[in-house]
């Protein structure tokens, strides 16, 4: 079960004055794969060959959607960070016809695990025509009709989107992250994953996302212009 590369590598609609160019994989996670390298199946491990990248933002197992993969420890703390205010939107299927008094709670914020959550953008929006068929179908009572709303949050908290719907009256049924930032999931079927560009001001800690060098194919540009510093400067 290995992910499928979908399109080239492109930039995101970022200004380069914002900062140096940074590479980050985009996955649309499928519902049940766990959001970690881990021992668990299904999980990241079974959809991207990419080694050293881990998730700047997870999703829980029972979510779909964008999820951004890095190589750099700073930039994944930019994106998770909400003083950097990365939006992160959702499309949201609650159990009920959510009315206008409970979207305005979601927006002014709501309390969940003792503290109020940050102002929100929700709106309702009409069943998403164009959203991918959920493996297994969502299981709906015949008797409650459910409804979908749009939320997009600047901050990323445990389970939060659906403490929050929880909280007004409206459980969630289903929950797709649809954008990160300047980055969305146009193109990406479930499983598959492209490479990005975006800037960061932050500095680099790792490598850029890509794969590690082969054993035994001699040492690397970077040392050989090192060594040759040396020898110039007779050590």
């Amino acid at each position: 079960m290995s992910g499928a590369r979908s399109n080239r590598s492109r930039p995101a609609s970022l200004p380069p004055a914002a900062g140096r160019p940074a590479r980050v994989v985009l996955f649309n996670k499928p519902y049940g794969v766990v959001c970690r390298f881990a021992d668990e199946r299904p999980c990241l491990r079974d959809y991207i060959p990419i080694a050293g990248v881990y998730p700047a933002g997870r999703l829980d197992a029972a979510s779909e959607g964008l999820v951004l993969l890095t190589a750099e420890g700073a930039l994944q703390a930019e994106i998770a960070d909400p003083r950097h205010k990365w939006p992160k939107t959702y499309l949201v299927e609650v159990e009920g016809e959510i009315d206008a008094q409970a979207i305005a709670r979601l927006a002014r914020g709501v309390e969940i695990d003792g503290r109020p959550t940050r102002p929100a953008e929700v709106r309702r929006i009409p069943p998403p025509g164009d959203l991918w068929p959920r493996t297994p179908p969502v299981r709906h009572r015949a008797s409650i009709p459910t409804s979908w709303i749009e939320l997009t949050l600047r901050e990323g908290r445990n389970r939060q989107v659906r403490k929050m719907t929880a909280r007004v009256g409206y459980p969630t049924l289903r929950l797709v992250r649809v954008r990160v930032g300047p980055f969305d999931l146009e193109g990406l079927p479930p499983g598959a994953w492209r490479e990005a560009i975006t800037w960061t001001a932050t500095p680099p800690t790792q490598r850029p996302v890509g794969p590690p060098r082969e054993r035994g194919a001699g040492p690397s540009p970077a040392a050989g212009r090192r060594r040759a510093r040396r020898v110039a400067r007779g050590r």
